[in-house]
């Protein structure tokens, strides 16, 4: 019989999304009034105008691809920390240079619920291979596990041979870390002739699980699921038992938006997840991770009735070089602005002769000579370079979130 953290779990949706936004308006005056970064961010947004969905969808998105200008220019956190660097617990450094705050509290980030579904359990041993080092990755699941009562063993990354030592000797229940990471764990131990199956559940995120994979684990007694988690938000989405998509987290609001836009996607379409987190001293308002997904419909069969996801699809961040020009996703939205007959665009960018090209695939009911010409003299307007212009049928381009393909290859 499943198992559920808390009541949150499984309230009604109206419960949930009247909980979530009662907050909002003070937290947007908050944000506005005590950081000069949310403060321009949200220039002449009325807090009390945030009330619900639509209100939040009417914001800016605030994009991760942003965050390591703006905290060069204002050291350390960009101007949009509402309290000062000190009383943060701990300061990180993701790839960049990112400048990344810890949270107050004993699961800053929110990874209590996700272990849970997972299977673990106070008492339990886990054996943690996310880094400690500099980035957040060790501390998100080590904070949550301490809470729940569990003894955690601080592996680290690296120090193969040590690491299936103490597994051995320790003999845990469970595994935190990559999913590629415990095979090699496994195959070690096998070649070493060392006993580690204690090991029979997993937890894990920072890559992909192909079905394969967890096919093999589940061969070796070991149920793994998996989770989407960023050093800025948490864990965002996670599996349960059902292993039917991931479920979104408990305080998070996500929406699935156009890439290269702050509109939303329609349902089920594939698109950039947007997250916001109701955080006081370090919010996050429409916070673009860069990450593509689309919605699953209906609830999760283990009971649990916050929306789903389908997981990690990709980056939304298609940005790319055509010529000697950059041609961003935000452009291919304008594009669409300026032809409203055309339902979807697609640029696909590859090589001939040792030179760039550039087609122009846009889906319209009725083709014709002068939409394609409109269409031409537009794309040149906005990218700078010229596109040979493709009309298909609509329905005709794949529902995969990307509106850049760059399927050169320089072989």
């Amino acid at each position: 019989m499943t198992e559920f953290f808390d009541d949150l779990e499984t309230r009604s949706a109206d419960k949930r999304e009247a909980a979530l936004f009662s907050g909002m308006p003070d937290l947007i005056a908050h944000a506005k009034a005590k950081s000069s970064g949310w403060a321009k961010q949200l220039d002449g947004i009325d807090p009390k105008s945030v009330t619900d969905r639509d209100g939040l969808a009417k914001l800016p998105v605030f994009r991760k691809s942003m965050v390591g200008e703006l905290q060069k220019s204002n050291p350390p956190f960009g101007g949009f920390a509402s309290v000062e660097p000190g009383e943060f617990t701990r300061i990180f450094m993701s790839p960049g240079p990112i400048w990344e705050p810890q949270r107050q509290g004993g699961d800053p980030w929110n990874a209590h619920r996700p272990l849970y579904a997972a299977g673990f359990r106070k008492g339990d041993i886990v054996h943690n291979s996310l880094s400690y080092h500099m980035t957040p990755g060790g501390f998100i699941f080590d904070s949550a596990l301490v809470q729940m009562g569990c003894a955690v063993f601080p592996a680290g990354v690296g120090n193969t041979g040590m690491q299936v030592a103490a597994i051995s000797e320790l003999k845990p229940s469970g595994y935190t870390g990559t999913p590629d990471y415990l095979k090699v764990i496994l195959d070690h131990a096998n070649e070493e002739s060392l006993d580690i199956s204690s090991l029979k559940r997993a937890s894990v995120g920072g890559g992909a699980l192909p079905e394969s994979l967890r096919e093999w684990y589940g061969e070796r007694g070991i149920f793994v699921t998996q989770t989407y988690a960023t050093a800025e938000l948490g864990v965002v989405a996670y599996e349960s038992e059902a292993v039917e998509g991931m479920i979104i987290n408990e305080d998070y609001i996500v929406e699935i938006v156009k890439p290269g836009t702050g509109e939303l996607a329609a349902s089920g379409e594939v698109g950039e997840m947007v997250v916001t987190i109701l955080d006081r001293a370090y919010p996050l308002i429409r916070f673009a991770t860069g990450d593509l997904t689309a919605v699953l419909p209906g609830d999760s069969p283990c009971g649990r009735t916050n929306m789903r996801i389908k997981g990690w699809m990709g980056r939304a961040d298609q940005r790319t070089k055509v010529k000697g020009m950059f041609i961003d996703p935000a452009q291919v939205a304008e594009i669409l602005k300026r032809h409203p007959d055309i339902a979807k665009l697609r640029l696909i960018v590859g090589r001939a002769g040792e030179q760039d090209t550039m087609v122009v695939r846009a889906e319209c009911n009725q083709p014709n000579d002068a939409l394609s010409e409109a269409l031409a003299a537009t794309v040149q307007s906005v990218c700078k370079v010229r596109g040979q212009i493709e009309l298909v049928q609509t329905g005709s381009l794949p529902c995969d979130g990307k509106v850049i393909a760059d399927e050169r290859s320089y072989d």
